[in-house]
């Protein structure tokens, strides 16, 4: 009889004892961050582009061919040789090309100001002929795993088209461009413009380059 008194006096006793032991680790718990948010915050951050560009920096030998009449069904291609140098404006935030080309059917002679947007982390780029001496509607993008998409919509022939231009397979010393037109809405897309540089490699070629990185950590003719 004693011990079952005795028992049932310990039992709230030692309950009573392991809650004001166990109660500031219960509170560390709850209090405790869920770090897995913000894991997944950062990983979702988009990524700075803004020296996505610095392995163009210099002066390029360029091989380019241009499909006349493009979303007419036409496959008549010209062909053009020339040079491209692209310089740093803004110390690297954006980056200016120069495109000197000639062929069989006459030349192109452009430029390309590429500005990065620190908010939007993306790329647009402003292309304009010296034929037309004005900007082009800018195509807007971004690098991801080195390879660059850029898009917009414009009027070919009285009609809405997208375009789309990409930059790829960028090495040390070259590197691939491709311009397509939509007229579906991007379910299908004609190739129009392609062009491959390679790197002069001289001292002043060095220079224009300041050191700048190899290729784009996420990466106009």
């Amino acid at each position: 009889m004693k011990k079952t008194i005795l028992l049932k006096t310990a039992f709230p006793l030692l309950a009573g004892i392991l809650a004001v032991v166990l109660l500031p680790y219960s509170a560390i718990a709850q209090q405790k961050p869920d770090t897995s948010k913000n894991t997944s915050q950062i990983s979702n951050s988009p990524r700075d582009g803004q020296r996505d560009f610095d392995f163009e920096i210099g002066t390029w030998k360029t091989s380019l061919k241009r499909l006349l009449n493009p979303l007419t069904g036409s496959t008549k291609w010209v062909e053009y040789e020339g040079t491209t140098v692209v310089r740093k404006v803004w110390n690297g935030n954006a980056n200016l090309v120069e495109l000197d080309v000639s062929g069989s059917a006459g030349s192109i002679k452009a430029l390309s100001l590429r500005l990065y947007n620190p908010e939007s982390h993306q790329w647009s780029l402003n292309f304009a002929n010296a034929g037309g001496g004005v900007m082009a509607a800018p195509t807007i993008g971004e690098f991801k795993n080195g390879r660059g998409e850029f898009f917009d919509q414009e009027t070919l022939n009285g009609r809405a088209i997208l375009v789309r231009f990409v930059i790829s397979d960028i090495t040390k010393n070259s590197c691939h461009f491709e311009q397509a037109f939509s007229d579906d809405g991007g379910k299908t897309w004609e190739v129009n413009w392609i062009a491959t540089d390679t790197r002069v490699k001289d001292e002043s070629d060095k220079n224009a380059r300041n050191s700048a990185a190899i290729t784009p950590t996420g990466n106009d003719d």
